[in-house]
């Protein structure tokens, strides 16, 4: 009886569980949370030298790569996947808590999580055991490609092929889809944080200069393009001197952001057009008039549509809002939880 009170009184959420952000999507509100997925863990001094949860999401991030020793700022997902069970299942908790605040009753909701496209039947266990152990009483499984699809309007459940390229923080997925299955799907570990690291190394090899995770990103929101155009853009850059071992300013430019970021882009490129290869003929055809869609937080990215456009001949277009497509969809999938079941992926 406690238990059905618990699901009666709980607000089922839609978790896009990714690898930069974690965004919920909750019945009846629409997005309810969106942050970062980073935890802060704080070691306690003494015996047994005690962990404890010192923030999480926005909080967290601030406090990347300026932490004193005793703390330490943790991404817990990596390439769209759980690379530690523990500070996940912590970091959900939280999160499904803070979307709960002003209920009554603990939390005992059902949840959908989305999953990488090609992750392995491991990895996509260890997501549906830490949602469990947060409080989850039911835990679905739906594909990222699929409710990126949805998210953006594509008609999935018709008889025609509509293609979707979702690049997350952590994974690249290509996707054909028709009648509500994927008739083709691939995943690359290839995302926004790839190229950070790129941007990084870039700095590193040709300026001396040592920057971090957070100052890539913003070099890559601000300046950051995949495809030459007329206009340059520059930025001024502070870091700290291999050599002497101080803090300097240098500036960047965007073709210089450009070259940086040669290497991910043409892996996304491949991977589209290996897709393509693979669509049987029909489905082709559709795409060819309807185009490629782009979805995540790496569609963002400064005329990327136009280097597709470019390598493949085909319409692009960026999904509106394309970095909650993916919570979107899944929010979509969780309205018709009960009608919609062939949608969710079974282990």
């Amino acid at each position: 009886m406690l238990g059905f009170l618990r699901s009666y009184f709980s607000n089922d959420p839609a978790i896009d569980l990714g690898t930069a952000n974690t965004l919920i999507y909750a019945r009846g509100q629409g997005i309810v949370l969106n942050e970062p997925s980073v935890v802060a863990i704080r070691t306690e001094d003494g015996p047994g030298s005690r962990k404890s949860v010192l923030a999480v999401g926005a909080a967290a991030k601030q406090m990347l790569g300026r932490t004193p020793g005793n703390i330490r700022a943790i991404r817990p997902m990596k390439d769209g996947v759980i690379a530690d069970f523990t500070v996940t299942e912590q970091m959900l908790k939280h999160f499904i808590k803070k979307v709960h605040a002003s209920r009554l009753f603990s939390p005992n909701p059902r949840i959908i999580i989305c999953v990488p496209g090609a992750s392995t039947q491991v990895e996509r266990r260890a997501i549906r055991e830490s949602a469990q152990s947060a409080g989850a009483s039911d835990v679905f499984l739906i594909e990222e490609p699929l409710a990126a699809a949805i998210g953006a309007g594509l008609p999935v459940s018709e008889a025609t092929g509509s293609m979707v390229v979702d690049i997350g923080g952590g994974t690249c997925d290509v996707a054909v889809i028709a009648l509500g299955g994927m008739v083709y799907a691939a995943s690359i570990r290839m995302g926004g944080d790839k190229c950070d690291e790129a941007i990084v190394n870039y700095i590193s090899r040709n300026y001396g200069m040592l920057v971090g995770e957070n100052t890539a990103e913003t070099i890559k929101m601000s300046i950051g393009a995949a495809f030459p155009g007329m206009e340059v853009r520059q930025m001024q850059v502070r870091g700290i001197s291999r050599s002497e071992g101080y803090p300097r300013s240098f500036t960047l430019s965007s073709n210089e952001i450009l070259e940086a970021l040669a290497e991910p882009l043409n892996q996304i490129v491949t991977a589209v057009k290996i897709a393509l290869e693979k669509t049987p003929p029909e489905l082709g055809a559709d795409i060819a008039v309807r185009g490629i869609v782009l979805t995540g937080g790496g569609a963002l990215l400064r005329d990327l549509d136009r280097l597709l456009m470019e390598e493949t001949g085909l319409p692009v277009t960026v999904a509106e809002d394309p970095l909650t497509c993916v919570v979107r969809g899944t929010g979509m999938a969780l309205e018709k939880i009960d009608t919609l079941g062939s949608l969710f992926v079974h282990e």
